[in-house]
């Protein structure tokens, strides 16, 4: 007797348990997949001046091709199931999309079926539920022209595709059709996604890394230690800083990082004068200095001129081993002393490269158990944000 079809339920139900962690990963359980070796050495490549996204190509690159893998597999199994399925899938993701509380990846899963990101969903739909089936219907009438066209001029497709030799779909021109346009919409929302994950991840990995390297012990707030330490994107009641840096009684330092290339000269511009100049803690008054680290500037930007104007610094981390104009900024402005300040370039590199086997990376995201419920929570709350709205890449 041939094996009776399952009922589908929902879009998930196809993707496996690995994949779907995959899909909906948070920034420290990034960390955990691709391993701290891994992150170990995309932090000393931005130590040495190279660029984030550069370093972590591979890494979205190789999210992107496993999540389309679990796609095409999706596709698979669910025409295995069903001979109508990919008939029925922009139905499906119509149905799932009209519903409430949905978990992020059935969310996503539904969305990319239907050729959307988030930011698709908002921006063409305006969020208004009544209208998914109305562009549910565009979708099908221009993905229906499109095939009959490429009939015309080039014949049917036909195939089959097995997975595991028990898992069979048979594709045409619809199927591939639907698959490829999920696939896009997929490409477009994890790297959005990503970059905003990671753009946060490293912003604490390197920081943290940077003032361990200088010296500095890491503490949680509220601070018992008065010198010498730092703590990682605090918040005050004016604005957030991503990491504070206290030298001395009476001295220290807010640290603000952005991977902000030329092309977003406002972004920079606005973190020069973001910070009060003075905070207090306990019965102490701090008056602070400001480091900005950012990716580059333009050639004729004023942006530096108007940082040392409130006393703040602007560096570039596109210049190779900016850490030494850190410590160079800090002796100019604290009397901070430090091996880094009298060392050459070769010299420079040598000593990152050794003193970043000794960074405790996962103190600074969370997988540390001193340091990990403080970060995890924010970290948590901090990425579920950004996945409410990934981005798509420009």
């Amino acid at each position: 007797m041939p094996k009776k079809k399952t009922q589908l339920n929902s879009l998930t139900e196809l993707i496996s348990p690995a994949d779907l962690d995959l899909l909906s990963a948070s920034g420290s359980q990034l960390v955990e997949q691709i391993g701290l070796d891994v992150v170990r050495g995309v932090v000393l490549d931005i130590l040495t001046g190279k660029n984030l996204r550069d370093s972590t190509e591979s890494l979205t690159r190789r999210r992107i091709a496993t999540l389309n893998l679990a796609t095409m597999e999706l596709f698979i199994k669910g025409s295995a199931n069903s001979k109508d399925f990919v008939n029925q899938l922009p139905k499906i993701a119509t149905d799932i999309l009209s519903k409430g509380n949905l978990s992020k990846a059935e969310r996503w899963l539904a969305q990319w079926i239907l050729g959307l990101t988030d930011k698709a969903f908002q921006n063409v739909l305006r969020d208004d539920p009544e209208a998914i089936a109305e562009y549910r219907d565009r979708y099908i009438q221009i993905c229906d022209e499109v095939i009959a066209a490429r009939k015309t001029e080039k014949g049917a497709l036909q195939g089959e595709i097995t997975i595991n030799g028990n898992q069979k779909a048979q594709i045409n021109w619809l199927w591939m059709t639907y698959l490829l346009n999920t696939i896009g919409a997929q490409t477009l929302a994890i790297r959005g996604s990503e970059k905003s994950a990671y753009g946060k991840l490293f912003e604490k990995l390197v920081l943290g890394s940077l003032l361990h390297i200088l010296g500095f012990k890491q503490i949680i707030l509220p601070p018992q230690e008065y010198e010498k330490v730092f703590w990682l994107a605090s918040r005050n009641e004016k604005r957030e800083s991503d990491a504070t840096l206290l030298y001395e009684l009476g001295q220290g330092v807010r640290f603000d990082i952005g991977f902000i290339g030329r092309g977003n000269p406002e972004i920079s511009l606005d973190k020069v004068t973001r910070f009060e100049r003075e905070i207090s803690l306990g019965r102490s008054k701090f008056f602070m200095a400001t480091i900005i680290l950012v990716d580059r500037i333009g050639a004729n930007s004023r942006i530096e001129r108007m940082a040392e104007e409130v006393q703040g610094t602007i560096i570039q981390m596109s210049a190779g081993y900016w850490p030494k104009q850190v410590a160079q900024v800090l002796n100019n402005t604290l009397g901070f002393k430090h091996d880094l300040l009298r060392m050459s370039d070769s010299e420079t590199e040598k000593y990152l490269r050794k003193a970043m086997r000794k960074v405790p990376l996962e103190q600074f995201i969370g997988l540390s158990e001193n340091f990990g419920n403080q970060y995890v929570k924010e970290e948590q709350a901090q990425y579920d944000l950004f996945n409410e709205e990934p981005g798509d890449e420009e």
